[in-house]
């Protein structure tokens, strides 16, 4: 939700609220689920291309992380 998250250059700590921090954890995981499987419903090369943000897509390195995001989101929940 807006608000419940505070990022700054200035501040050392990040606040997520619960909700929030449960809902990302969903998408992360769905996120590399996506990235995995075969088939018409993956995400296409295309679209890795654009989460990848100009850095060379890697299908592998972004689902562990998305994986590993949200399983350390999960934990802390």
């Amino acid at each position: 939700m807006p608000g419940s998250l505070t990022i700054s250059h200035h501040e050392s700590a990040v606040a997520l609220d619960h909700a929030d921090a449960d809902r990302l954890a969903t998408v992360l995981a769905e996120l590399a689920y996506l990235l995995e499987i075969p088939g018409p419903n993956r995400i296409n090369d295309a679209q890795l291309a654009l989460l990848c943000e100009g850095r060379t897509p890697d299908r592998a390195e972004l689902s562990r992380w998305s994986r590993t995001l949200a399983a350390e989101l999960k934990g802390r929940l």
